[in-house]
């Protein structure tokens, strides 16, 4: 376990696996001099590549900012290879060593969070993070897109804010992710789906997202009643089905937003939105800010 004081000091490039060293990495922005506290940031597009890094003291966490493409992620000898899709993400614990492969060009942003981050959100109990390839996590990725809108748009008060987005990150990895004695991933917990149950209810919602989905047909999808299905998914998740659904359609539009320049009112109802006021006020409501708002920021 590190120190306190790690937490408290500037991590630079020097910290991380050692991927954004590379030569087939295109950085766009990063947190390099921003005095940032136990958090590096960097957004850019990545090449195809294949290689293995050393262990380091922090965690990464990778958000597909595009996709699908296919990775692969070992480490300690092991492997694992999926089809990512925007707004997955990848988790490599601190202290391990990574064999990684990918397959398709890429826009991504990393964050690399120093492990006494983590330890200091556990207060005190044992942290051991669980390795995740492809999984979806919303509030990750709102999270890292947060961060990556203050690299955008830095303003006076950034500071204070990034340190309370890093203490929420870190908090969020402790709880979700800390397999140490005690601990158990949310999918894995008895009352829970299973992880093929979990995965392929948010397949049927990522497939259907600009259609309304009745509960029976995710129920029918993890081979459940509709009340076992919600009871078992905010087991899961913490959230109901229809609630976790919102914030995926959330997140489709926030991306739609910053990379695009399709109408607001045809984004609203590409991503299950009925109309462009719905997006706006549901908005409003989860996240503090509007369309408009995110599409002058991208």
């Amino acid at each position: 376990m590190t120190t306190p004081d790690t937490a408290s000091a500037e991590i630079g490039l020097a910290d991380t696996i050692g991927i954004l060293r590379q030569p087939w990495m295109r950085p766009t922005r990063s947190s390099a001099g921003h005095g940032w506290a136990g958090l590096y940031v960097s957004t850019q597009s990545e090449q195809p590549y294949r290689a293995s890094f050393e262990p380091v003291r922090t965690h990464l966490v990778v958000l597909h900012l595009g996709g699908p493409v296919a990775v692969a992620h070992g480490s300690g000898g092991s492997r694992e290879r999926k089809i990512v899709p925007a707004g997955g993400f990848f988790l490599h614990p601190a202290g391990r060593d990574l064999d990684v492969a990918l397959d398709g060009a890429l826009n991504t942003i990393h964050a690399n969070l120093a492990d006494a981050q983590v330890d200091q959100a556990a207060e005190g109990s044992r942290v051991e993070l669980a390795p995740r390839l492809g999984a979806d996590d919303p509030m990750i990725e709102q999270l890292l897109l947060a961060m990556d809108g203050v690299l955008k748009d830095p303003v006076p008060t950034a500071r204070t804010y990034v340190d309370h987005l890093t203490a929420m990150l870190a908090a969020h990895l402790a709880v979700r992710y800390n397999v140490a004695a005690g601990s158990a991933p949310a999918a894995a917990v008895a009352t829970g789906l299973d992880q093929r149950q979990l995965g392929d209810v948010i397949d049927v919602m990522r497939l259907r997202l600009a259609e309304p989905i009745p509960l029976a047909d995710l129920a029918a999808v993890a081979g459940l009643s509709p009340s076992q299905l919600t009871r078992r998914f905010k087991a899961s998740t913490r959230v109901t089905p229809h609630r976790y659904l919102v914030r995926l359609r959330l997140a489709q539009a926030v991306r739609e937003l910053r990379i695009g320049d399709r109408p607001i009112a045809d984004i609203a109802v590409s991503c299950g939105f009925s109309h462009q006021e719905h997006l706006t006020r549901t908005m409003r409501a989860q996240m503090g800010t509007t369309p408009a708002v995110v599409r002058r920021s991208s």
